[in-house]
């Protein structure tokens, strides 16, 4: 027995003895921890909290600094940490930003060795604060979590820095006209409510507006291009009151409607072209083509005004579809022409055929008799061999009407003149096939140079 008692003890030394060692060194640190915190001076503490006491001894935060002996200057400093979406329909836009107002107040002046103090937000209702407003925003919030995104600084020779983070909706008046590939400057403008020019003046820093890392930004359709910052004065029956603005220059990026619009318009477009490759007496076919492409078109420009608001003018895209929609139209109505017209061509050659004819008055006698086999009429051989000398072409013997476009009426009247330009019925098609392309790509040429180059 007491052979195996000195086994566990040999065998548990080790083990103890690290526990013991990782114990020892616990304590240490713990006590080490303990011993910083009790040897920490509280003369800085004690300092910082008789500062705070004397110096809202007797203040008032309802009145400015320097009132009735100069105007209080605002120093006001931007950083934009984020911009967008941009909503087209409801004209305004989403910036979350960093707002940081810098002034000087005599009496928050205080004698220490501590030169700035870092307090948090329970300072700030009890000092005056500048009442800056947003003057074009629909909805402002200031971030709570998890704690109040504010912060107070005071130095000691009276200065204050007042910083909070903002998400604003601010309005964005968006002029369309050149829609899909339109430029915008989208401001965000401030004052005071309640102050004005004579009381507080706000002033812009140098580099007083700086912008994070744009990868992050909800922009979408548009690409960040610059911004820039201007004061001005707003005269009311108020007073004159200090404007500050910051225009934010946006360029709209033209891919997404290039895919949902233009390209399908121009396919649209093409496709009407089909038809006049087809026969013109397969009318099923080519009325039905010409109808569908009308139809896709009507709806594509229906699309295409979904992404804008109800604007009166007429923007660059509602331009390009109207002019598709009416390339598809006219092809439509070039096969209904055609049809009509050579419709109406045969019987009017067989009236005049008919008309060639001797009247039955003046055949006293007549040359031939009609036999009739097998219920099939068959004329005389000098009837058919004067059918087959007429080709069948409307115009007078001499005169080449079939290198031009004939009006039938004319050349069998003999009012054909050389130097009339004639273009034949039947003919209509293959001009077509030059004509429509022909005129569709030089209005692109024309419309992509005017919007995007002038």
């Amino acid at each position: 027995m007491p052979g195996t008692v000195l086994l566990l003890c040999l065998a548990l030394g080790p083990v103890l003895r690290a526990r013991c060692e990782s114990t020892e060194e616990y304590d240490y640190d713990y006590l080490s921890i303990n011993k910083t915190w009790v040897l920490t001076p509280k003369a800085q503490e004690t300092d910082a909290t008789q500062i705070l006491n004397s110096l809202l001894k007797n203040y008032d935060n309802k009145l400015r600094p320097d009132i009735g002996i100069k105007p209080t200057f605002i120093d006001v400093d931007i950083y934009v940490n984020s911009i967008g979406p941009v909503s087209v329909i409801q004209m305004e836009y989403t910036i979350d930003i960093f707002f940081a107002q810098t002034w000087y107040d005599r009496r928050l002046r205080f004698n220490s060795t501590l030169k700035a103090l870092t307090l948090n937000t329970n300072m700030v209702s009890r000092i005056w604060i500048p009442d800056t407003f947003f003057r074009n925003a629909k909805r402002a919030d200031s971030h709570w979590i998890t704690t109040p995104n504010q912060l107070l600084r005071i130095w000691n020779d009276g200065k204050v820095l007042y910083t909070l983070r903002l998400t604003i909706e601010a309005e964005c008046l968006l002029q369309l006209q050149n829609f899909p590939m339109d430029t915008h400057s989208c401001p965000l403008v401030f004052s005071s409510y309640g102050y004005p020019r004579e009381e507080i003046v706000y002033r812009w820093r140098r580099y007083s507006i700086e912008v994070s890392d744009q990868r992050t930004w909800r922009l979408y359709q548009f690409d960040f291009t610059g911004l820039r910052n201007t004061s001005e004065v707003l005269r009311t029956g108020a007073g004159e009151y200090m404007v500050m603005t910051v225009s934010f220059d946006l360029s709209r990026r033209m891919g997404y409607f290039a895919i949902q619009t233009y390209i399908p318009c121009i396919l649209t477009v093409v496709l009407s072209w089909v038809s006049f490759w087809i026969k013109r007496d397969s009318t099923p076919a080519r009325t039905s083509l010409g109808i569908t492409t009308v139809l896709t078109m009507t709806t594509l420009s229906t699309i295409s005004r979904k992404h804008l608001p109800r604007v009166s003018y007429i923007t660059a895209m509602d331009l390009f579809v109207s002019v598709c929609f009416i390339f598809v139209f006219a092809a439509l109505m070039e096969y209904a022409t055609l049809n009509y017209l050579v419709g109406n061509k045969k019987p009017l050659e067989h009236n005049n055929r008919k008309a060639r004819l001797p009247p039955a008055s003046a055949q006293v006698m007549p040359s031939f008799t009609t036999i009739n086999i097998n219920n099939i009429m068959h004329w005389p051989t000098e009837i058919e061999e004067d059918e087959d000398e007429d080709p069948g072409s409307p115009c007078l013997e001499g005169k080449e009407c079939e290198r031009f476009f004939c009006c039938i009426e004319d050349c069998q009247t003999g009012m054909w003149r050389e130097g009339r330009v004639r273009i034949h019925i039947s003919r209509l098609d293959s001009y077509s096939r030059v004509f429509f392309p022909t005129a569709f790509l030089l209005f692109n040429i024309v419309y992509w140079i005017a919007y995007l180059y002038l």
